[in-house]
């Protein structure tokens, strides 16, 4: 059911600051409020002042805080999508839009955290979860298995770009000595207590960065390697901090191993045991004469 508020309601007078209300200003008061003073900050009374207005004004436009929450949410999602064009390579085309809602949570990291778990029913959110459907459907996946491959998609997309965009919410200070722990600690670890960590300790320091790319590359290998069609290519980002590819262009998934045996699965239609060949025939015997 819908929670908008009727067009009728809605305020058609300047503010007595001289401001022509609309819920795009709100919107954007609302993200800017949010930027500066965080979560906290969004309430009917600061928006109130920041725009120059009456609170009371603002229940033309809006239900209430949350649905303002749902507002926001959408403007992001609109503005991360904005001029996406799906192209034939479905999954190039998941992987931009990855890479996309990505950029708008860090663009608006301290609004990520209330965005990234709530549904906005509003038309850029709608608009999106259609064109990741589609993509998936021109994959060939049939509607059910696509519905739930695309959730299993943009769960792990915006949990890991509200990750990333929480830790850049975070302040400088706090960043840099997370930043310094792998560089510091970590590299002070007892060998003889931790010899996985001592194994890897030059590559600790990495370990900083974000893994969003890499997760995202195997995500998507891994429902092409499902897709019943091949009409997209398998990912490419570099591997950690190396510059190669993570798997060469146009190399084929590598098949998967057998159960605890290391050893790749049979081909369709291999049989597991080909029949023995039959032991040799014995010669005649030749009868006894007495």
């Amino acid at each position: 059911m819908s929670t908008r508020v009727p067009q009728e309601r809605r305020r058609r007078r300047p503010t007595r600051s001289g401001v022509l209300l609309s819920e795009s200003l709100i919107v954007e008061t609302a993200l800017r409020l949010i930027g500066e003073h965080g979560p906290e900050a969004l309430s009917v009374r600061r928006l109130g002042a920041a725009l120059g207005c009456d609170p009371t004004a603002l229940y033309r436009y809006f239900q209430g805080t949350d649905d303002l929450v749902l507002a926001v949410a959408d403007r992001i999602i609109g503005d991360a999508m904005a001029g996406f064009v799906p192209g034939d390579d479905w999954v190039a085309s998941l992987r931009e839009m990855a890479l996309r809602v990505r950029a708008g949570y860090l663009a608006h990291p301290r609004a990520a955290a209330l965005a990234s778990y709530r549904v906005t029913r509003r038309g850029n959110e709608i608009r999106a979860v259609e064109t990741g459907i589609g993509l998936l459907l021109s994959a060939g996946f049939e509607p059910a298995r696509a519905a739930r491959l695309y959730l299993a998609f943009i769960d792990t997309v915006l949990s890991h770009a509200a990750t990333d965009a929480a830790f850049h919410a975070l302040p400088p200070q706090r960043r840099e000595a997370d930043r310094r722990a792998w560089r510091d600690v970590y590299q002070k670890l007892d060998p003889v207590a931790f010899p996985a960590l001592t194994a890897v300790r030059p590559e600790l320091p990495g370990m900083a960065d974000s893994s969003f790319e890499e997760a995202v590359d195997l995500l998507l290998e891994a429902l092409a390697a499902r897709a019943p069609t091949t009409t997209g290519t398998r990912p490419r980002s570099a591997g950690p901090r190396s510059g190669t590819p993570l798997s060469p262009p146009g190399a084929l998934l590598s098949p998967p191993a057998g159960p605890r045996t290391g050893t790749p699965l049979t081909p369709p239609g291999t049989r597991l045991n080909p029949p023995a060949e039959p032991p040799p025939k014995a010669p005649p015997r030749t009868p006894v004469v007495p």
